[in-house]
């Protein structure tokens, strides 16, 4: 990350100019950090000792994840933890948590929380203040997650998504738009039709609109979309009429998206898209393996190479 400096004073390039040096510099793979105890090394989870507990594997699934982060570093420019799974340790794997995003920004890699936020009012502004610039008591600034970008959940409407965009800003960070997501079910109401067209088209519509204010010198903005790797034909109809949107593109990998079904993400210029892999890049070794931290390595290099705009 650059610091310019103009006239004296540091200036932050916007986030999805942030994104676009690392996608220039490493490529559009995004790992996702989904730690799963029984997928996991068994050498890694010895390290939990006995008796199990929360703390004991929250310490196991930091110790992986900053160890997956160390591997990939050459592949990879931008990381996703995915909240669930260190929320499903308690406390100890929040505290994980934040200590994998701290360390992926020691290490280079822009960030994104995925924890499909979606509420409205304070609510939503207590959600993306903990996610991007921190809580603010009395007036002190008190970093929580501090991630480059959030995923949020568009379906309560403008109001929801408006603090999130509102604390972004501020913070010069970036969210990532669910508009047509990579699960089976999905169509079940963004295939909706809605005034002749399906219900996910309006959410792009909405989103090309909250990105407009923000587009950087890139001809890229802050307001990115989820669009799925498991519908192709959905994803070139959505590029091209959001050419200045970001997209986050989960499927990829071990959901049965391949390389060739992600082309039509990317603009000509072979920005506008980054590709998530979780299991196929983090987990692509039985827990008995000894040479599990050689198969990420293989894996974050394949993925690397298909993934090339």
């Amino acid at each position: 990350m650059v610091l310019l400096l103009i006239g004296g004073v540091g200036f932050m390039p916007s986030f999805a100019d942030r994104l676009a040096d690392v996608v220039r510099a490493k490529g559009p793979l995004c790992v996702g950090l989904d730690p799963r105890w029984d997928s996991l090394p068994h050498a890694v989870r010895a390290q939990a000792g006995s008796p199990l507990d929360l703390a004991a594997v929250a310490g196991v699934y930091r110790h992986f994840c900053q160890k997956v982060l160390e591997l990939v570093r050459p592949w990879a420019g931008v990381v996703k933890p995915q909240a669930a799974f260190f929320e499903y340790c308690g406390p100890p794997g929040l505290a994980a948590m934040a200590d994998i995003l701290r360390t992926a920004h020691e290490l280079g890699f822009v960030t994104i929380l995925d924890a499909k936020r979606g509420d409205i009012a304070s609510t939503a502004t207590a959600y993306a203040e903990a996610a991007f610039g921190g809580c603010v008591i009395n007036g002190q600034s008190f970093p929580v997650w501090n991630a480059d970008a959030l995923t949020i959940n568009p379906y309560l409407g403008r109001d929801a998504v408006e603090p999130f965009l509102t604390e972004a800003q501020k913070a010069g960070r970036g969210v990532f738009v669910l508009v047509r997501t990579s699960n089976p079910g999905a169509g079940l109401f963004q295939d909706l039709r809605c005034e002749g067209q399906p219900l996910y088209r309006h959410v792009a519509a909405e989103v090309v609109k909250w990105n407009a204010p923000t587009v950087g010198d890139y001809g890229l903005g802050d307001v990115g979309a989820v669009v799925g790797a498991t519908h192709p034909r959905e994803l070139a109809e959505l590029r091209a009429v959001m050419p200045a949107v970001w997209f986050l593109v989960p499927g990829y990998g071990a959901q049965g998206g391949t390389a060739r079904d992600v082309r039509a993400a990317y603009r000509s210029d072979g920005l506008g898209a980054i590709v998530n892999s979780s299991r196929g890049v983090t987990l692509p070794f039985r827990p008995d393996d000894p040479a599990w931290e050689a198969k990420i390595i293989a894996a974050a290099q394949q993925a690397h190479a298909e993934l090339k705009p």
